[in-house]
């Protein structure tokens, strides 16, 4: 009888095997789906800066330029932080870049030095619209004197960004 009984007990104690079919059939579904449907994206970062009135610095005596882009969902708007100087609005349900570029381009030649602009945005402004408008105050390309060669100039580098009124 204790032959019996030391059998039942080493029965007892063997270690259970392990069940991986199940975890590995889901592994070899799961892993080709999800680096099928990854997206591979380029992140870049935008710096921005604290608007020069903000920062509660002192006051040059000379009269400061203020550029500020005003994206709306109607369009965009550009002011010179009291009023409204001109807008821009959408073409065919997108806002209108080539004019705003234009403008910035005649804006960049007056002021020369001029180097801040501010962006304003409404809230319920697409993230893909501020990216593009912010590119554009950024940089603009230009038709090189031989009607070819496009280049590349800058305008408003220095970017700060706040919520339209």
């Amino acid at each position: 009888m204790s032959k019996a009984r030391l059998r039942r007990h080493r029965r007892l104690k063997e270690t259970p095997e392990l069940e991986v079919t199940t975890f590995l059939n889901l592994m070899v579904v799961l892993i080709p789906f999800l680096l099928v449907t990854a997206i591979f994206s380029r992140i870049t970062i935008q710096e921005l800066t604290i608007p020069e009135g903000a920062a509660g610095g002192n006051q040059p005596d000379q009269p400061v330029v203020t550029i500020e882009v005003i994206i709306r969902d109607a369009g965009l708007e550009i002011g010179d932080g009291r009023r409204v100087v001109t807008s821009f609005p959408k073409q065919n349900g997108s806002h209108d870049l080539a004019r705003l570029s234009e403008y910035l381009q005649g804006m960049k030649s007056r002021y020369a030095d001029k180097e801040d602009a501010t962006i304003l945005v409404e809230p319920d402004v697409p993230y893909e619209d501020l990216i593009h408008v912010m590119d554009t105050v950024k940089v603009a390309e230009v038709v090189g004197e031989d009607g070819e060669e496009r280049e590349i100039i800058s305008l408003f580098p220095q970017l700060s960004l706040g919520e339209a009124p």
